[in-house]
């Protein structure tokens, strides 16, 4: 039998990912009491992908990690400590390069500093999944597509005293997956939603003996706070955006003037409602109330608002408290700098076996000279099959306040 082509698997994906759309979490999913898995599915999964190589290298942290031109995407509020006066970085990376080569996430962000006390940062998420030639059912090309989503994102970063910052972000989500293709006999339409950030970051110079310049940071941001999103024209069928917490420190040791050890762990949850466990007869088939509802035996329902969904988020899960502790993702990350110019990074993701199972190692390095950097990441899963996995990412960074510097007279 002929293998399938590359246009025919990805027609397969975008058929998969417009049933998800039709049938997102927003409707009543079936979880079986027998089955472990119970995962929480959101649209516009792709505001959750790490968009850059060096928080990649470090297993996907970075809400704690040092300032940098990427800023935006893991802690926007570390922008108002960036030492810079402005930057900006692009990153790229390929996905799903063992199924078809164009496919890629793209990511573009920069910061400017306003003053000591704050700065203003921007960015631009870009996910194409390529080239789809569409076709009817004699094989007459009906016309070519790509489908794509992008966030558009600002924010506002300002410190609350030499040790603490906030910021605030505003953030415009599309997600065009189907270009207006019937799915399962309905219409589809592009997504729009809009959302906001809030973080905060702390840092604090450590007196410890022989290791002076150290330092601890913490940082904590909840994003994609915002409205839900829509494929379809029938406006009763809306899907949560993936709201995250994400929380973690760093702990900075300076072990003299040319080498520096950064330890970082970052925490993630979800803060959308769980699927429940739904009730079913001797047969099998679904119950429903006197109101047409699918009733739910275990968990609580998912059909709430956004901020109920956050709230319900800590205490919805079928299988009480454990389950819950099983919806926290743990990220280890290190990263060792050579005079500040050269490092060498390694990181350890893991979710729960039930919650999606993703579990993978990775592996980094970084260069700095002058007025750019460089920096690269490679994923190695461990468990299952991952969509970075064999693939090269990396982000280019440029540092236009050293330019300045290096452009100013001698004395």
């Amino acid at each position: 039998m002929n293998q399938p082509s590359i246009e025919m698997k990805k027609v397969f994906l975008i058929a998969g990912l417009a049933f998800f759309i039709v049938h997102a979490q927003g409707q009543s999913t079936q979880i079986g009491q027998e089955s472990d898995q119970n995962v929480i599915t959101t649209a516009v999964p792709f505001l959750q992908i790490g968009p850059d190589a060096r928080s990649g290298g470090m297993g996907e942290l970075g809400v704690s990690t040092t300032p940098d031109g990427t800023s935006m995407h893991w802690d926007p509020a570390k922008l108002a400590f960036i030492e810079k006066d402005f930057g900006f970085a692009v990153s790229y990376s390929p996905w799903l390069r063992n199924l078809v080569n164009d496919i890629n996430l793209a990511y573009l962000s920069g910061y400017v500093r306003i003053d000591g006390k704050s700065s203003v940062g921007w960015s631009l998420k870009y996910f194409s999944l390529g080239d789809i030639t569409f076709t009817d059912i004699t094989g007459e090309r009906i016309g070519d597509y790509r489908p794509n989503e992008f966030s558009i994102d600002g924010a506002y970063s300002r410190k609350f005293s030499d040790h603490v910052s906030g910021a605030v972000s505003a953030r415009f989500i599309y997600s065009n997956l189907t270009q207006g293709q019937f799915v399962q006999g309905q219409a589809t339409k592009a997504g729009t939603s809009i959302a906001t950030d809030v973080a905060m970051f702390y840092t604090k110079e450590l007196s410890i003996p022989s290791l002076s310049g150290s330092r601890l940071n913490f940082g904590v941001n909840i994003s994609n706070i915002g409205a839900k999103i829509s494929y379809s024209n029938d406006d009763k069928i809306k899907d949560f955006i993936p709201t995250n917490l994400r929380l973690g420190p760093t702990l900075s040791l300076d072990i003299d003037d040319y080498n520096t050890l950064n330890f970082s762990i970052d925490i993630n949850k979800l803060l959308v409602p769980t699927p429940p466990i739904y009730a079913t007869d001797s047969a099998g088939q679904p119950i429903y109330d006197d109101a047409g509802n699918r009733v739910i035996a275990d968990g609580k329902d998912p059909n709430v608002s956004v901020v109920q969904g956050i709230i319900q988020s800590f205490y919805d899960a079928p299988d009480g408290f454990s389950e819950e502790l099983k919806e926290f993702i743990w990220v280890l990350g290190a990263e060792y700098w050579y005079d500040k110019q050269f490092a060498v990074r390694a990181g350890y993701f893991h979710e729960s076996a039930s919650k999606g199972n993703r579990k993978f190692f990775t592996l980094g390095a970084g260069l700095r000279y002058n007025v750019f950097g460089l920096d690269f990441s490679y994923l190695i899963p461990t468990d299952q099959q991952n969509p970075l996995q064999n693939t090269l990412r990396f982000t280019l960074t440029f540092d236009f306040d050293a330019v300045r510097v290096a452009q100013a007279p001698e004395e």
